[in-house]
């Protein structure tokens, strides 16, 4: 039967085995893999920290450029493979994961162009930009796949309970205002806001700090009432996060070759994010 046109066209035995190793776990070559490349994360992002130490940076520019380079090359192949095995590279380029390679080997290359002494603020800009090379473990951590979809579950009751907290610092922060007024500190009620908010969050900076009685009896009212508030999220947190776990058991770690998202349902046929055959 002729090929219906929707299908995509078959990819060459040699850019599957690529995406096996990259892209799936399940095999020694791809675990191998991963290893390898959270090493050379940790040891980037080494580098990037002792690149912004002054003295290290002037005893040793050569090997810390070096170095640069390197791990900007192993970065660089291993976008370049990423592209090669998928079927879909623009898709996999736009993507959260696309997006993150594409910053972790940019700010280097970029460097090259700006390379007077009047753009040294702007490549010390650019230099800091590989420290998003962090986010590339993300990818290698199926955990983090959990604690992305608890905090998705719960961002509208997140926002409600934000939206309470910043009522309650309009409230306390006005009643503050009033009580303390201009000679005790509280020169406004966005001032008296502040002040509520580093109270209920137990940060507590000594900056400005009620002196009349009916002010210290408030703020330790909103001290109390703080530890009860921070309660709160977490536990919002913690409930997603067990019902995510639960779904992620059920899950496995098939990755799509169209953009190379995983953590696909067991039983699924297409692609959640882009909708090529599984």
């Amino acid at each position: 039967m002729p090929r219906k046109s929707h299908e995509p066209h078959p990819v060459a035995p040699w850019r599957q085995n690529i995406f096996r190793v990259i892209f799936e776990m399940d095999t020694p070559l791809g675990r191998a893999f991963d290893v390898a490349l959270i090493w050379a994360i940790l040891l980037s992002l080494l580098v990037v920290i002792l690149d912004s130490v002054a003295t290290i940076r002037e005893r040793f520019p050569v090997l810390l450029d070096g170095m640069e380079w390197f791990f900007t090359g192993i970065f660089t192949l291993e976008f370049l493979a990423r592209l090669i095995c998928v079927r879909r590279p623009l898709r996999y380029v736009i993507s959260p994961f696309g997006v993150i390679d594409v910053l972790a080997i940019l700010p280097t290359y970029l460097g090259l162009i700006y390379g007077g002494a009047q753009t040294l603020l702007v490549i010390r800009t650019l230099r800091l930009l590989r420290i998003f090379r962090v986010f590339k473990l993300t990818q290698y951590l199926s955990e983090a796949d959990v604690l992305v979809a608890a905090l998705r579950g719960s961002r509208r009751k997140i926002m409600i309970f934000l939206l309470f907290v910043l009522s309650l610092a309009v409230i306390m922060g006005s009643l503050m205002y009033l009580i303390e007024g201009e000679e005790g500190g509280f020169t406004s009620i966005p001032r008296g806001m502040y002040w509520a908010i580093v109270t209920m969050t137990t940060v507590g900076y000594g900056d400005i700090a009620p002196h009349t009685a009916a002010g210290q009896v408030l703020a330790g009212m909103l001290m109390i009432l703080g530890y009860a508030i921070i309660a709160v999220p977490t536990g919002i947190v913690s409930v997603e996060m067990a019902q995510a776990q639960r779904d992620s058991s059920q899950n496995q770690d098939r990755a799509c070759h169209g953009c190379g998202t995983q953590g696909h349902d067991a039983d699924a046929v297409y692609c959640k994010y882009c909708g090529a055959e599984i």
